[in-house]
């Protein structure tokens, strides 16, 4: 059940390097990543991602929100307290700063990974 950890400095600094084009990558992978750790077979990577174009952004809102409630049920799953990260990532991807909401489900999808 594991998962690469990824440096999220890097992964911010290839986001912006490359125009967003690492950032497509990530997603991909921050939604696969996340299915792996809470068990379940949900929408992979890249048909998160198809939803999101297709929907202009719309979809992509909403699987802030999943994120959140999954990496919650992980936290939840492991004995650790959970919090209001469905409501933090959706805030985060509302006022257009998803890069931050990617980066704070890195880093729990890395603190979760060991």
């Amino acid at each position: 059940m594991g998962i690469q950890k990824r440096d999220i400095v890097k992964c911010i600094i290839f986001t912006i390097i490359t125009c967003g084009i690492y950032g497509i990558y990530w997603f991909v992978k921050i939604t696969d990543d996340t299915n792996t750790l809470a068990g379940e077979q949900g929408t992979n990577g890249v048909t998160a991602l198809i939803f999101t174009i297709v929907t202009c952004g719309i979809y992509g809102i909403y699987w802030a929100y999943k994120q959140g409630v999954k990496i919650e049920s992980i936290r939840a799953a492991k004995g650790l307290p959970s919090g209001s990260l469905p409501i933090l990532y959706l805030v985060l991807e509302l006022v257009g700063v998803g890069i931050v909401a990617y980066a704070l489900m890195q880093n729990e999808l890395n603190t979760l990974s060991e």
